[in-house]
């Protein structure tokens, strides 16, 4: 099997990648045994994909911090709607293990070709295809039941007008709606587009970057419920990691170059 994908669909194989590196060297801390699985297979359509220890802990700390708000959404909602926009090769189904919600995945159609031959679908799992920004998949879920959409790396690739638009469509559309999703701000902004263009791909340019998330929650007409940096926990329990690395995460989270933001409809 050849990558045939560019652009910001190509980006899909970097965090998998990650999780893979994060999982074989620090097991106890973040452990994803379904990008493992996958490891043998991926390397063979990706063999080279050119990254640093930071990048990877960065990729990994973010999944893990909203892996943890979708576990305390899951342990206050027993029915529900869990939905991951742009899903990628997100293996967060897996790593959760919940049978009980209703867990959708929506993607651009050849994305969804490469997951579903990948990862499958599972019985409380649904696969969409199509645009995420159209809402086409709203029609797939019910909008009555409680609803958390996760934005995962994503919306750092379009422009803040498109995803404004978005979010407040969205809660006008969703009775109890619930929105997770990482942001960069403006400096970590052009150090993330640094990295991608340094493993190689270089038609994925990233626009989204948010300053001031109180301005921002206003803007959109959402509560804020909270705003996590990535990696608190790994700079306590991941031992052997290189200086440069721990500095970098330190200064990542104190500046707000990393950040997982949780809203909530009013």
């Amino acid at each position: 099997m050849k990558n045939k994908l560019c652009g910001v669909e190509d980006t899909l194989y970097i965090p998998l990648v990650a999780r893979i590196y994060v999982s074989k060297r620090f097991p106890d801390f973040f452990y994803d045994g379904k990008a493992l699985e996958l490891e043998e297979h991926i390397l063979k359509i990706v063999p080279v994909i050119n990254t640093t220890e930071f990048f990877n802990m960065a990729s990994a700390c973010r999944q893990q911090t909203i892996d943890k708000k979708i576990k305390e959404f899951l342990n206050e909602h027993k029915e529900c709607n869990v939905i991951f926009l742009g899903a990628g090769l997100e293996t967060a189904y897996d790593r959760i293990g919940n049978k009980t919600a209703k867990f959708y995945q929506v993607d651009l159609p050849n994305v969804i070709n490469v997951r579903k031959g990948l990862l499958g679908e599972a019985v409380n799992e649904k696969l969409i295809s199509g645009d995420m920004f159209t809402l086409e998949w709203i029609n797939e879920i019910d909008t009555k039941l409680p609803s958390m959409v996760v934005v995962s790396g994503v919306y750092q690739y379009f422009t803040k007008p498109k995803i404004v638009n978005m979010i407040k469509r969205m809660a006008e559309r969703i009775s109890k709606f619930e929105l997770v999703f990482d942001v960069t701000n403006t400096t970590g902004l052009k150090f993330a587009n640094k990295y991608v263009k340094k493993t190689g791909n270089t038609d994925a340019t990233m626009y989204f970057s948010i300053d001031d998330v109180c301005v921002f929650s206003q803007e959109v007409e959402m509560k804020l419920v909270s705003l996590d940096g990535f990696f608190s926990d790994a700079l306590l329990h991941c031992k052997g990691m290189s200086l440069k690395t721990k500095i970098y995460m330190y200064f990542a989270d104190k500046l707000r170059r990393t950040m997982v933001i949780h809203l909530c409809s009013k």
